[in-house]
């Protein structure tokens, strides 16, 4: 049986993120394996200032990108279409236009934007699960989209409309979540549990494994609130014999640090490997969830421990004193003890770099990330089959 010709559709943003790198790797890696791959790309470079009307419609349904996609679907019959991001415009009325050619369904699920108009179920830098057992006009209230209470109202229209169509579960065959903790939290927002299932990441190619001669601490992401920099700086403050490298870029990169502290910008992918390679450890200290973060299987690819927040995703990926350190979210003073321990003890980091590598080996491969899309895929063609014989 040849491989299945597969529609891939993602919604790029304006600032590049993991999203966009696990949507060119996984349509790389289906090309390699031979598969026929369609690509349908949006780019939010296309939103023009001020149209907030446009984009709030396009948001909640699209009729360019269903007219697009009915047409595509109609012209290549694919096998399966797969969509990363809709947000904001593809829109969840692709479901549809791909649905009246019988083309099953998969999304994978990169944030909760299904549960969450901030999409981070996040707020005030702390969790927030108000939308989980309640409406998302919670979510404009507080403005949780941008800080903006109407950019929020179409999010959370667009969140309304489809929960009352019931488009999450008769449209989609097939939900990716990239954890266990994600899955759970998915399933708690309504999604049916039998549909969702968990696929991580992977990374390709094999960056190789380091040894960490460089001697520093690294942080590798944007340079946000959620993403726990103003704890980072707060525990480097406490810990001036520790070079502390910061690579990437957002509103936060301006605030004032200590001389141990280095800020590299915005790098390439082989650098961030680089970095990776001749760390002595990642410091991911999220105070929201996160989904799945790609920095941290990176990480891991390399031989490179993580010291992250023990809390969501990040807590299911890092395995305390095996793979790396978790300390208490958003606590500086418990972040510093465990950069300074892990420091102080160098045998066995040493073991945790071996372990680190052994889980990329284990669970992050392509290879082994291509037999479970696989999977994947027949789960979902199966699933449509059902769905058109109870149709008729």
């Amino acid at each position: 049986m040849p491989p299945p010709t597969t529609l891939l559709a993602h919604n790029f943003y304006k600032e590049p993120g993991g999203e966009d790198q696990v949507f060119a790797a996984e349509a790389n890696l289906l090309e390699r394996k031979g598969h026929s791959v369609i690509r349908y790309e949006e780019h939010n470079s296309r939103i023009k200032a001020g149209n907030v009307i446009a984009t709030g419609i396009d948001t909640v349904w699209s009729r360019r990108s269903y007219r697009d996609l009915q047409s595509v679907a109609h012209k290549h019959r694919p096998d399966v279409a797969h969509f990363h991001n809709t947000f904001p415009l593809i829109s969840p009325a692709a479901y549809y236009a791909v649905g009246r050619q019988s083309v099953p369904v998969v999304q994978t699920l990169h944030n909760y934007r299904l549960l969450c108009v901030g999409a981070t179920l996040s707020r005030d830098g702390r969790p927030c699960e108000d939308c989980l057992s309640a409406s998302p006009w919670l979510g404009v209230a507080h403005g949780c989209y941008r800080n903006s209470r109407v950019a929020s109202l179409a999010v959370a229209s667009m969140l309304e409309f489809h929960r009352a169509r019931q488009t999450w579960t008769t449209m989609v065959d097939v939900f990716i979540a990239l954890s266990e903790f994600a899955r759970n939290k998915f399933i708690r927002g309504g999604l049916p549990p039998d549909r969702v299932v968990v696929k991580p990441n992977f990374v390709e190619p094999d960056p190789g494994i380091g040894c960490g001669e460089g001697g520093y601490a690294l942080f590798v992401g944007r340079l946000t609130d959620e993403k726990g920099v103003r704890t980072l700086l707060e525990a480097w403050a406490r810990l001036p014999g520790i070079p502390l490298r910061i690579v990437g870029q957002g509103p936060l990169a301006g605030l004032r640090s200590l001389g141990s502290v280095s800020w590299t910008g915005s790098q390439t992918r082989e650098q961030v490997a680089a970095e990776m390679r001749n760390a002595r450890v990642l410091v991911f200290p999220s105070i929201c969830y996160e989904s799945a973060p790609l920095a941290i299987t990176e990480a891991f690819a390399t031989g490179l421990p993580v010291i992250a927040s023990d809390l969501g995703a990040m807590a299911d990926l890092v395995m305390h004193g095996h793979t790396g350190l978790l300390f208490r979210p958003g606590d500086a003073e418990d972040l510093a003890r465990q950069a300074q321990w892990a420091f102080e003890h160098p045998a066995e980091l040493r073991a945790m770099r071996a372990a680190a590598r052994r889980e990329y080996e284990e669970k992050y491969t392509a290879e082994r990330n291509y037999k479970m899309l696989m999977d994947i895929y027949e789960m979902a063609i199966e699933s449509a089959r059902r769905r058109q014989r109870a149709a008729s």
